[in-house]
């Protein structure tokens, strides 16, 4: 049985300029590093609930290919309070692409990028939306973690 996602993992040019935008913009924490012939492999940033992801550092003189990467899209990164959330990440200098909308699955919504140009989901999961009829439907209750 899956219970929830584990990690989401990205290869990125600028390790430093990754955890910066991650950890110091977005507000996730470093976790850990694993290391592999004395150089950094894989960097650990919690997201929360048991979530991670996971930044691949590539050669600089290595081009990021995002076609080794086919069927990624981006990540979506609920958030409690879009307005209040996209205020704070602008103190920190980084703004969304667009304004907050609701989308059709009755949640509010804005887009931004990473430092790779990964597209990243910011959601504020409302009352009523789809993931929370979803959620009522496979067994959950209302008033659940999703509703706010």
């Amino acid at each position: 049985m899956i219970t929830g996602i584990g990690h989401i993992a990205f290869r990125v040019r600028d390790i430093e300029q990754s955890k910066a935008f991650y950890c110091d913009g977005l507000g996730l924490r470093h976790a850990f590093d694993i290391d592999r012939d004395g150089k950094p492999w894989i960097v650990f940033v919690y997201a929360g609930n048991h979530q991670y992801l996971e930044l691949f550092p590539v050669a600089d003189a290595q081009p990021l290919d995002q076609s080794k990467l086919p069927t990624y899209a981006h990540l979506q990164l609920t958030v409690d309070d879009m307005d209040r959330t996209l205020v704070d990440f602008e103190q920190r200098g980084i703004r969304p692409a667009n304004p907050p909308r609701t989308g059709q699955d009755g949640n509010v919504q804005a887009w931004l990028t990473d430092p790779d140009g990964n597209r990243i989901e910011l959601m504020q999961m409302m009352p009523g939306c789809l993931h929370e009829q979803a959620e009522v439907r496979l067994g959950g209750a209302p008033g659940g973690p999703l509703s706010r």
